[in-house]
């Protein structure tokens, strides 16, 4: 324990909870609230006190990071002034590091990692994941690596790829995140680095275009602007890359856990200045990179780490130095795997007096190891298998519950319900965590799994029955839990004026952030309705998630639910949960390019409603139909599909509905040459959208009423109609509506000669673009505008 730390806290750098937390420390020590800190240093070293000075260490991880810029300056900076160098260097266990904007600490065995300062970048741009705690060898593969990153270096352009392979455990991140750590502080990527994980290994691994369309998002391309198709989006990649490079600088993309070329390859920039760091279980020869391949460590490196995980933990812990032989023995039997020798030494680290023989002779008796991973004398699966028998029952039931969780990561209230609790097992968590059992995630409050774990944790649950049940009663939790919070949010999405209010989301923006959060867990467990147990849940979880992917425009995970929710609905039974199932399919399959497909899956829901006689949800299908039937060029069929879906809507009472069939029948006239007819359709969908209070359908009307004045020549009410649709836009905060809308009263002026009017609606529609973070149409609607400043020869 720093004494220079606790004095810190104690003169105030931590504000009153940091002088509460040094007198909470005395009090968990033994010692009156007002004893002298260097005391208190003295008293927490006591292995007597372990259990308490660490559950005070979290508390304080908890403090400093509430406040990266502001606690945690202030209290690194009053160190420094107690004991200089205390703020910067390795210190009794304790490790600050400053450099590239990190403030990294170790405070009784509880890492600490708070990103501040830097540049503003989009949040992607900073989401390096910490470094290793206890990171030791690979110095080959770390200069090897660094020697290719360097931008002054000789590789050559056909080597700005480099890919580690090796064994799951090996530490492929570990090493990947420790050079780039390095790269960044050497200022080798001022533009940023990009991390994302490809689970290549897991049932359904990331594909190219969902990665893309991460990694775009990242770099600040809106949801609306990214193209449909692999190719495209690849393009818009590496064209967003190179601008980066000439605006900040050079760009490392860290795609991690990699399972085939094809992954990677549309990951790949066309600028030469930009790097890309893969890892991957294979050895993916065939993207032309620079293989850096990781085997175990060596007994010495093995020895090192072993050590200096121990001495991390506790720094006058000598066990290995006291008895290296067996020290690397232990380490043999661990198959000289990072993530094993993390584990063995967390065994050792929550039991000061055990020897390090008595594992020796526990691991050795155990021979139930994981198959893939045991070659006859290397095992990682014992050191699972020992440190899962430690745990008391409640960590021991998490940690067989959190493997069966959905998505790569889990929230704490996903965890609450997966415990069938009324709040996060979080004493549970953390110490699940010490044992390198459970990682924290990518943000606070998430947590994952390592892969091998949760496949030790679903190995440990399928070969017990009674653990079987407590699983799957697990996942009924989980969808019910999704369930309910996934229709208070799609309610709050679909929510007019008049409606009952939803539970939980104030306004849209706070359910879109849950939404986009739980996203990965959401999708995941609506697979789980191949089950005929889950399957009448996943249906309703499916249809709860249509508006919300669909305003995000993931379509490709909406056609994934899509396609489970129609066979899950098959399962349960539900005539009415399948057509729904077949709309929304369509919808996507329209959404995403694949306007064919999406008539096909349109009749076939169109069919099954009628079959039920539910005639709104048949003129729904109708309206579907009709735009897909527009898209793919068929207006004479669309037409008379749109005709049809407002005639039902308009009998079943729901102008709303009715409102959207006009709208869509006005462009499909539109594109039939009829503007006549196009022009009425749009006035009557705008009157029946004010009178249903949905400003933002209104706004579209008015917009699509004056594309086709436009285009039959009333330049005059074209204007007047993108007026008002920019009136009610700017009400909903809807920017790029609203710069879409200028760029169409831009063309209306410009058509009725008037350049002035013109030059100006174009510069504002670009300043609506950048508020609605658009750069490709701002920087197109300057051009516009410029040209009208020319002269014509």
């Amino acid at each position: 324990m720093q004494a220079a730390l606790l004095a810190a806290l104690a003169e105030g750098a931590g504000g009153d909870g940091g002088r509460r937390a040094v007198e909470e420390l005395a009090r968990a020590v033994g010692l009156d609230a007002g004893a002298p800190v260097r005391e208190i240093a003295e008293a927490a070293q006591d292995p007597a006190w372990r259990e308490a000075v660490r559950e005070w260490g979290e508390a304080v991880a908890d403090l400093l990071a509430a406040d990266p810029q502001g606690v945690a300056g202030a209290v690194a900076r009053a160190m420094e002034r107690s004991a200089p160098g205390s703020g910067m260097s390795w210190y009794d266990g304790d490790h600050s590091d400053f450099r590239g904007g990190v403030f990294l600490r170790e405070v009784a065995g509880v890492q600490v990692v708070i990103q501040q300062g830097g540049a503003v970048v989009p949040e992607a741009m900073a989401g390096l994941p910490p470094r290793p705690g206890g990171f030791t060898g690979r110095e080959r593969e770390t200069e090897d690596l660094l020697r290719e990153l360097d931008p002054v270096g000789t590789q050559s352009a056909a080597t700005l790829v480099a890919a580690v392979s090796g064994l799951g455990g090996i530490g492929k991140t570990a090493l990947a995140v420790e050079t780039a750590h390095l790269a960044r502080e050497r200022g080798w990527f001022p533009g940023g680095v990009l991390f994302i994980d490809l689970h290549g290994y897991d049932r359904e691994p990331v594909t190219a275009d969902r990665a893309l369309q991460a990694l775009l998002r990242a770099l600040g391309t809106p949801p609306e602007h990214i193209p449909v198709t692999t190719d495209e989006r690849a393009a818009l990649y590496r064209s967003t890359l190179a601008a980066r490079a000439d605006e900040r600088g050079a760009v490392l993309v860290l795609a991690d856990n990699a399972s085939s070329p094809d992954q990677v390859r549309p990951l790949l920039p066309g600028d030469s200045r930009h790097h890309v760091l893969v890892t991957s279980r294979d050895r993916l020869p065939q993207l032309g990179a620079r293989l850096v391949p990781l085997d175990q460590l060596g007994p010495r490196e093995a020895y090192e780490l072993f050590d200096l995980a121990l001495r991390i933990a506790d720094p006058y812990d000598s066990r290995v130095a006291d008895d290296p032989d067996t020290a690397e023995r232990l380490a043999g039997l661990c198959g000289h795997l990072p993530l094993a020798l993390q584990i063995a030494a967390a065994l050792l680290a929550e039991d000061p007096g055990k020897p390090v023989t008595e594992l020796v002779a526990e691991l050795t008796e155990s021979r139930d190891r994981l198959d893939h991973l045991d070659d006859g004398e290397r095992s990682v699966r014992a050191a699972f298998e020992l440190s899962y028998r430690r745990l008391p029952p409640e960590q021991a039931r998490l940690l067989r519950l959190l493997a069966l969780a959905p998505g790569p990561e889990v929230s704490d209230e996903v965890v609450a319900a997966l415990a069938g609790a009324e709040e996060p097992p979080v004493r549970a968590l953390k110490a699940l965590a010490r044992a390198h059992l459970v990682e924290r995630g990518s943000e606070r409050g998430w947590w994952r799994l390592h892969d091998l774990v949760r496949v030790f944790g679903a190995g440990v649950v399928a070969g017990d029955a009674g653990s079987r049940e407590e699983g799957e009663a697990a996942r009924e939790r989980v969808l019910g839990f999704y369930v309910r919070w996934a229709y208070a949010a799609d309610g709050r999405l679909r929510w007019l004026p008049g409606m009952v209010e939803p539970e939980r989301f104030g306004d849209r923006r706070q359910a879109l952030a849950w939404l986009d959060g739980e996203r990965a867990g959401l999708v995941a467990a609506v697979g789980w309705g191949r089950e005929e147990r889950f399957a009448g849940a996943a249906v309703g979880l499916a249809q709860c998630l249509a508006e919300y992917l669909a305003w995000r425009r993931h379509f490709d995970d909406w056609i994934a639910v899509a396609e489970v929710a129609r066979g899950a609905a098959r399962l349960a039974g539900d005539r009415l949960g399948e057509a729904i199932a077949w709309d929304h399919l369509g919808i996507a399959l329209r959404e995403a390019g694949r306007a064919g497909e999406a008539i096909d899956a349109l009749t076939r829901a169109r069919g099954l409603y009628q079959a039920i006689g539910d005639r709104h949800d048949e003129a729904v299908a109708w309206n579907n139909l009709g735009v897909a039937l527009r898209k793919e060029g068929r207006a004479g069929e669309a037409i008379d599909a749109l005709t049809r879906a407002r005639e039902l809507f308009h009998a079943v009472g729901d102008r709303r509905r009715e409102a959207d069939a006009w709208n869509n029948l006005g462009v499909a006239l539109k594109e039939a040459g009829r503007e006549g007819e196009a022009i009425d359709a749009h006035n009557q969908a705008r009157g029946l959208y004010r009178a249903a209070g949905h400003r933002h359908g209104e706004a579209v009307a008015w917009n699509n009423l004056g594309v086709t004045m436009g285009e039959a020549g009333r330049a005059e009410e074209a204007i007047e109609a993108y007026d008002r649709s920019l009136e009610l836009r700017r009400g909903l905060e809807d920017w790029h509506g609203e710069g879409q809308t200028l760029h169409n009263l831009a063309l209306a002026h410009k058509a009725a000669h008037r350049p002035a009017e013109a030059r100006a609606a174009y510069l504002q529609s670009a300043d609506a673009f950048t508020r609605a973070n658009a750069p490709t149409e701002a920087a197109q609607a300057r051009t516009h505008a410029a040209e009208l400043d020319t002269p014509s020869p």
